[in-house]
């Protein structure tokens, strides 16, 4: 039986790749997406998803709209205001414009709706946390009613936001400090640690290419340009490859051996000057607080690819 999920997402190229991963493999049943304020506005995010799902012949599964900034700072930096954001980034996908809408409850609400409704589902949330920490604040058993969440987010020692801080974190810190500490049954992150070993390669997007498929084709456009914002970046882990981060969270529910996890505990850093938006992960067991997630430290980009390839034929 396909693994039911539930994306959060703020599309975006890599959430792009990663939407059309979930929709199109047969050992998952995307339920639906939501869409949050992030790698760019709201009404953008929520419009690139009905894009990319309406592109690959899934414009059946429903989009839900959410939070447009951030849960606690009114005066936090946008993060689409980055230069190197926007290198990787587009504020509009290029495919065609959706004839859908988004449906009109709010992302929150259906999210609770949704896991109460069927505690089974799996959520993976690969954007801020906005969304999931105000289903939190309105109904207390939302936690209770995920059985699994995973999380691309936060560095192990790794950043791409500050000197301290990864994107999706950094974006709402807050509300990525309420979902660490929510409770949550099974909570597992993907961090950059991991992300930067399994990243795509120019080579690679050719055979994508060749697969002729409207979903290859638009992974290739995608990640071609993500490859080309890296170029003119010093942050690039690989030459002429880039991460796909969300893609791969997508890629571990497949195959649980895609990434190497341990359980430690992770706390988000919201107060300090210098370290806002960092995920202090107890990697060496030094604190005496309880671990409460299961962190990627590694992962295995020959397994991602092929992932990737043979969905997308």
């Amino acid at each position: 039986m396909a693994k039911k999920i539930i994306m959060d997402v703020d599309t975006g190229t890599d959430d792009a790749v990663a939407i059309m991963l979930a929709a199109l493999h047969r050992d998952l049943d995307l339920v639906a997406v939501t869409t949050v304020n992030g790698n760019v506005p709201l009404e953008q995010t929520t419009d690139n998803t009905l894009r990319v799902l309406e592109w690959i012949g899934r414009g059946d599964i429903p989009v839900y709209a959410g939070l447009n900034k951030q849960v606690a700072r009114q005066d936090f930096p946008t993060p689409r205001a980055s230069k190197r954001d926007s290198k990787v980034h587009m504020p509009i996908l290029p495919l065609p414009a959706p004839t859908g809408k988004r449906q009109h409850k709010s992302a929150p609400q259906f999210l609770i709706e949704a896991f109460a409704a069927d505690p089974g589902l799996t959520l993976v949330a690969v954007a801020p946390l906005s969304n999931i920490a105000t289903a939190i604040a309105l109904d207390s058993s939302f936690v209770e009613n995920v059985s699994e969440l995973m999380i691309m987010g936060g560095g192990i020692t790794r950043s791409n936001m500050t000197a301290s801080a990864e994107f999706n974190i950094w974006a709402d810190p807050e509300a990525a400090a309420v979902v660490f500490s929510a409770g949550f049954k099974k909570i597992t992150m993907v961090p950059l640690d991991a992300t930067h070993q399994a990243t795509i390669s120019e080579d690679q997007c050719a055979e994508f290419r060749m697969l002729k498929t409207r979903a290859a084709n638009a992974a290739a456009e995608l990640i071609e340009f993500r490859i080309n914002g890296y170029k003119t970046t010093t942050i690039g882990p690989v030459p002429d490859n880039a991460p796909v981060h969300d893609a791969l969270c997508i890629a571990a529910l497949v195959d649980q051996s895609v990434i190497e996890t341990r359980r430690v505990n992770v706390v988000v850093e919201t107060t300090g000057d210098y370290t806002v938006g960092c995920t202090v992960v107890d990697h060496r067991h030094l604190t005496k607080r309880e671990p409460n997630c299961d962190v990627a430290f590694n992962a295995d980009g020959k397994k991602f690819f092929e992932i990737m390839r043979s969905t997308f034929a």
